[in-house]
């Protein structure tokens, strides 16, 4: 149970992190703003900015809690440390749409969308469309941009869990070579001990054959004493 204290040591720092980011996120829901939600606190700017670095964090920290998992041995162990990776994926992933949320709209205050004056004349809703229009623009190459650093770091984790398998395999093939080695050594005494048993088995037949002639002879010259006294 000893392997999983680093992970351990991972899951209660990630948990710190995405409760950091709750709580930058929290002063940037409308639902807790005043003046029906079009209001910010002075330090929006700087709070978006810490959740994104705060975001940044615990990703980098979830890679490293599914490598620690990934590399346990214990079968048991490994399937109930990656089900919480698992787990905090699916926590990052919620965090990251409710940081896209505020960011949104905090764009959108900055620009003046936000507001809900009824006595806003054409030329203000002519503006309004056209910043709409310049901050779906934004949007959508941030969304851009995001979806190449998403795919870089897919490759980067790919890579990596190619190395450990590639390691692991690496592992296996010198396990296999070692009980090759050990085949043919117990190829080996066996036959060695085949060869002794063989010549064993001729040495016998050898003493048996000695035996045989000994006793014959030493019959021949009974029958002749005995031929020779009666004769």
């Amino acid at each position: 149970m000893s392997s999983s204290i680093p992970f351990e040591r991972y899951d209660e720092e990630f948990l710190s992190l995405t409760e950091q980011v709750t709580s930058k996120l929290r002063s940037l829901d409308p639902a807790t703003n005043n003046d029906n939600g079009s209001s910010l606190p002075p330090t929006a700017d700087a709070d978006l900015k810490m959740a994104h670095n705060l975001l940044l964090q615990a990703d980098d920290l979830l890679k490293q809690m599914g490598l620690e998992a990934r590399g346990v041995e214990d079968a048991t162990i490994k399937r109930d440390l990656l089900g919480k990776v698992r787990v905090c994926k699916t926590r990052l992933a919620n965090l990251r749409d409710d940081y896209e949320a505020a960011k949104g709209f905090v764009e959108r205050n900055s620009l003046g969308l936000n507001n809900t004056d009824s006595n806003g004349s054409r030329n203000n809703n002519n503006n309004n469309g056209g910043k709409e229009r310049l901050l779906s623009n934004t949007e959508t190459l941030r969304s851009q941009s995001d979806t190449l650093a998403n795919a870089r770091s897919i490759m980067a984790e790919t890579e990596s869990v190619a190395l450990e398998i590639t390691e692991e395999l690496g592992r296996h093939r010198e396990t296999i070579s070692s009980a090759h080695g050990r085949v043919r050594q117990v190829t080996g005494m066996t036959n060695r001990a085949r060869r002794i048993v063989q010549s064993m088995g001729r040495r016998e037949v050898q003493q048996k054959l000695i035996l045989y002639g000994v006793g014959g002879t030493i019959l021949i010259v009974f029958l002749m004493l005995v031929y020779g006294m009666f004769k």
